[in-house]
């Protein structure tokens, strides 16, 4: 079965770092595009970045050139490099296997429990 363990959230101050980490398994992980989600208290969730096998990436407006997404197939991790973090990325971060098709990515079914990333002074 497909299995997603995210990592490495925490309590940060406005600016500070963090760096999650997803392990997956049960997947053809070089088949897929992996990609980080958030949910916030009272949102829907909503896709962070995404990156394919070769390295190819996409972030949302909100954390370009704060975030960087980053995986290693051969060790199946998939990682998010968070800089400079704001109060409103506090969130549960997902991460997420997929694919593009239709002009998006569309991510699988399987969700981790998530990882719980609170920005707060």
């Amino acid at each position: 079965q497909v299995q997603l363990v995210e990592s490495g959230g925490g309590l940060v101050q406005p600016g500070g770092s963090l760096r999650l980490s997803c392990a997956a398994s049960g997947i053809a992980f070089s088949l897929v595009v992996m990609g980080w989600y958030r949910q916030a208290p009272g949102k829907q969730r909503e896709l962070v970045a995404a990156i394919t096998s070769g390295g190819s990436t996409n972030y949302a407006d909100s954390v370009k050139d704060r975030f960087t997404i980053s995986r290693d197939n051969a060790k199946k991790m998939v990682y998010l490099q968070m800089n400079s973090l704001k109060p409103e990325d506090t969130a549960v971060y997902f991460c997420s296997a997929g694919y593009y098709g239709g002009g998006r990515y569309n991510p699988n079914d399987s969700w981790g429990q998530g990882t719980q990333v609170t920005v707060s002074s």
